[in-house]
């Protein structure tokens, strides 16, 4: 007897039930790509938080950065304070702006991945 006569033949052990149990089960991200109702509710949550995320970040802009310019109109007297020979307004807005700008551009990169990431948590749980 050789050694390929004595091998146990392979087999593969499959369930009538796959397929009908596959079929079943849609994947969100199809319901998406199939523009159907659901994908249009999934799709209109990230947009809509993606959104407020957004008006936050701009009304915060709006208020500190334009602000600015507000106080030194209702406080005159600020506008003659010199800081190494540069009015004050003028080295607010030409330099200290920057990294408010920067921090907030930041900030909302890292709130709108967490959006989406937690978009893509939800689309693989159902």
């Amino acid at each position: 007897m050789t050694m390929s006569d004595t091998a146990p033949r392979r087999v593969r052990v499959t369930s009538p039930r796959t397929v009908a149990a596959r079929a079943q089960r849609v994947p969100a991200a199809s319901e998406i790509d199939a523009q159907t109702v659901l994908g249009e509710v999934y799709m209109s949550s990230l947009l809509r938080s993606q959104l407020r995320l957004a008006l936050i970040a701009l009304g915060t802009l709006a208020v500190l950065v334009g602000g600015i310019p507000l106080v030194f109109w209702l406080l005159p007297d600020l506008s003659t304070v010199m800081v190494l020979a540069v009015p004050l307004p003028w080295l607010l807005l030409a330099f200290a702006v920057y990294p408010f700008l920067f921090a907030t551009g930041w900030l909302y990169v890292r709130a709108a991945e967490r959006n989406e990431r937690a978009f893509t948590d939800v689309l693989d749980r159902s």
